[in-house]
This record gives structure tokens, C-alpha cells and sequence, in this order.
């Protein structure tokens, strides 16, 4: 494998075998540090993401006056500032490339008795925060944006609570108004029109506030006071993903991945791994309240064409990359077919139409529809493929790659430090099959 400022050259890979540890869930990352800048005293955080993603957070909540301080590897205090208690920052607060940074902290601000706007780099600049707009406009703060994009200035205030049934099911908005919620008197309440993953509603509870979960309705009482806490953040199973489709869609393959997250509305995706006819061994090793977790085991077994329905795509959004890059990987004639995924379309980049266009460069079959696509696979050979600044693309490119008849070049590759520094040196000892 060979690196350069902005592109990374990936071989093919003879085996793969091998025990790994993944970063910290992003998506835990972000609540703990926000929950823990909103709590009453000290917040310790161990495990936190090492992306950029998750460092944008710390930055804002640091701007909004909680204290953060690094404690070790990983690991961080956060003296929290109490319920609408975060103060107007100096300037902007940047957002970087993070979806998730910008939309729940507008249902934080959208609380809090001043002016703040928040910035992106030119994939988030690009991004819909409509979604967000609207439930918080309801509730009575007031938004300044670029037609519905960031730059998203926020002049926040007392709010009133609601009942909101988003159009689209989302674990983004639907967090931002359960934070806003939180801050208000009175219950307010998301219908949802599919599950979503349950992070921000566990880690509500892990700091002390009631949530109530009835069936696809999460309802919240305002005034909750927050309480700071120890939390250990579990391995990503996001990121996991990529490991289980390299062991998936490699004869002999085997991957052992330890310490990740088990939260069930993130599990499906162990399922579509199986219906690929990989195998996979579930052991859970900590449970409760909290965030479970536990350990991986995937092997290459019986691989077969599968399919990923609309009802499946709430869950596993984030990985329809990984999976794409699987279905790549097995053998000639394999099909996969994904719909309901519209999505996909607004994320860092249109990965719909980057996956495609870089998928066809290796040599893979793929027809567009406007939610999703048609792959059917054909024997991959090396090319120049574009991520687009789009660290999941790097990564499911890079997995591919291992599969083609000849070394492939991927641009755009340092994306990936967006949520997985290190990711390729993993790739890397995983694919020399000394990974053990």
C-alpha cells in the first residue's frame, strides 16, 4: 500500500485474517460530549472517537463555554455548564464536515437566549438542514440560512414543546428536538415514521433524564436536569463494517473485531452481512442501561446475491457503502439491489452516483435509481476511483480494491480521518495476514 498527501495506492490481497479494535462510535462520541456540556458537574468520557468529526464537537462545546480538557488517549473531562446554561461563543462555531455536530447543536441553541451561527466545509455547506428548521421553528426559535443550507445562524429563546411526525425518518432530527425538548416547559414529542438508531434516547437516561419510548413515539418532559458522569463510548460499529465486508467478500477471510457497540438499532446490519452468506459470531460482553458491546467474529462462507429493502435502510444507512463494496467483492454474477435509500443522495457527497461511477471504474455492473441502485458483479481490476472527500466512499473503494487484479488508486483517500485515522495501516496488517 502506498500513501501520499491526498491518495492512497491499495493492492490486491492474497488472505485475510486477523483480531482488530475500531474507534470510538461517532455517533455516541457526539451526545456524551454535547450531554456532558448541558450536565451539572464533571463529565468523564473514555474511548472517545479520535475522527475530526467528533474534535469539531469538543471544539463547540468548548466555544460555548463548558470546560474540555484531554485526559489521556481518548479520553476527556467535560465540566458541563447546566441546562441552557452555554454562553455566546467569539465567533462562529465550525462544524467541519459533521452532519450530526450541526443538527443537534441547533436543537441545543435553538434553547439558549442568543445568536450563533455555525459554519462547514464545502460538503457540509452542501447538506439539507430544512429538516432541522422546521420542527425548531415550531417551536420558536428563528434560523437564518443559504436557502435551507449552512451557513445556519441560530437566534434561540424560550421555546414552547411540540408533537412532531418528521416526514423522514431520521435519528439527526429527531434528536435535535428531543434536546430542544429537554430545555422547554412542557412534554414534547417525535412519531416517527421508522425506527432510528436510540443513542441520544439512552444517553438521555445514562445522564440522569427520563425518556419516554412508546412503540415509534419518544416523548420528553422539559426541565430535566442533566447529571455528569463517567461513560466508556463502544467501538463503532460503522466502522466495523468494513472489516466484516473485507472478511465477507474474501475466500478465507476471517476477521475478529473486539470492543464494538451492540445497540440493537444498529444490529441489522450483522443480518445483511449473513444474507450475503457470510458468517457471523455474536458475543455480547456488557450490557444494561447503557450502550451495549461486545466482540465479532465474521468468516467468508457461502456468498450469495442479497438485497437491502426500504425498511432496512433507517438502520443501516451509514454502511450501504461497505455493503456495496462487499457485493463488489463476491464472486461474478452476485447482485445486490438497494432501494428506499434517497438519502444517500445528500450525505458528504451523492454516494449513489460517486459509488457507481467508482465501482463501474473497477469493473462492476451498477444501474443508478433515484433511491438507490442495481449492482451485479464481475471480476474488479484496478483503477483511478474518486472518494470525493467522502471518508466512507475512501474506505468501501479501499475494500474493493483488495479484490481487483491489480493496484488501485484511490483520491480523496485522507477523508477517512474524518471518523478512522489509521484506518489504512489497519487495512494493511489485516490484508498481510499477520493481523492476529
Amino acid at each position: 500500500m502506498a500513501f501520499t498527501t491526498d491518495a492512497t495506492v491499495v493492492s490486491p490481497a492474497r488472505r485475510v485474517v486477523g483480531r482488530t479494535r475500531v474507534p470510538g462510535d461517532k455517533s455516541i462520541s457526539h451526545r456524551y460530549a454535547m450531554f456532558g456540556a448541558l450536565a451539572d458537574g464533571l463529565t468523564t468520557i473514555t474511548g472517545y472517537s479520535p475522527g475530526g468529526d467528533c474534535a469539531t464537537t469538543l471544539a463547540c462545546v468548548r466555544a460555548l463555554g463548558a470546560g474540555v480538557r484531554q485526559t489521556g488517549d481518548h479520553a476527556f473531562e467535560i465540566e458541563g455548564r447546566g441546562l441552557r446554561g452555554l454562553t455566546a461563543p467569539s465567533g462562529a462555531l465550525d462544524a467541519g464536515n459533521s452532519g450530526t455536530t450541526i443538527r443537534l447543536m441547533s436543537g441545543i441553541l435553538a434553547a439558549h437566549p442568543m445568536r450563533v451561527t455555525m459554519i462547514g466545509d464545502r460538503s457540509l455547506s452542501k447538506r439539507p438542514m430544512q429538516r432541522v428548521i422546521e420542527p425548531l421553528t415550531r417551536m420558536g426559535a428563528r434560523f437564518e440560512s443559504d436557502n435551507g443550507r449552512p451557513p445556519l445562524t441560530v437566534h434561540g429563546g424560550d421555546l414552547r414543546p411540540i408533537d412532531f411526525i418528521p416526514a423522514v425518518p431520521s435519528a439527526q432530527v429527531k434528536s435535535a428536538v428531543i434536546l430542544a425538548g429537554l430545555q422547554t416547559e412542557g412534554r414534547t414529542s417525535v412519531l416517527e415514521p421508522a425506527a432510528t438508531r436510540d443513542h441520544t434516547e439512552r444517553a438521555l437516561a445514562e445522564f440522569g433524564a427520563r425518556v419516554d419510548v412508546e412503540g415509534l413515539k419518544v416523548s420528553i418532559e422539559g426541565g430535566q436536569r442533566l447529571r455528569g458522569r463517567a461513560v466508556t463510548v463502544p467501538g463503532d460499529i460503522s466502522s466495523a463494517t468494513f472489516w466484516m465486508a473485507l472478511a465477507a467478500g474474501t475466500p478465507g477471510g476471517e476477521v475478529e473485531i473486539e470492543g464494538v457497540g451492540l445497540n440493537p438499532s444498529r444490529t441489522d446490519i450483522i443480518d445483511i452481512i449473513r444474507r450475503s452468506g457470510a458468517a457471523v459470531d455474536v458475543a455480547l460482553e456488557t450490557d444494561g442501561d447503557g450502550e451495549p458491546m461486545g466482540r465479532l467474529r465474521v468468516t467468508f462462507a457461502a456468498p450469495r446475491s442479497f438485497a437491502i429493502e426500504p425498511g432496512d435502510v433507517p438502520g443501516i444507512i451509514d454502511e450501504i457503502p461497505a455493503l456495496a463494496a462487499l457485493a463488489a467483492m463476491l464472486p461474478a454474477g452476485t447482485e445486490l439491489t438497494v432501494r428506499g435509500a434517497a438519502e444517500l443522495r445528500h450525505k458528504e457527497s451523492d454516494r449513489i452516483s460517486a459509488l457507481a461511477l467508482g465501482l463501474r471504474a473497477m469493473g462492476t455492473e451498477i444501474d443508478e435509481f433515484p433511491d438507490g441502485f442495481h449492482l451485479r458483479s464481475a471480476p474488479l481490476r484496478g483503477a483511478i476511483v474518486d472518494a470525493c472527500d467522502d471518508h466512507r466512499l475512501a474506505m468501501a473503494f479501499a475494500i474493493a480494491a483488495t479484490r481487483a487484479a491489480g493496484p488501485t488508486t484511490i483520491t480523496g483517500a485522507s477523508a477517512v480521518d474524518v471518523s478512522y485515522p489509521g484506518f489504512f495501516a489497519t487495512l494493511d496488517r489485516l490484508t498481510r495476514g499477520d493481523g492476529r
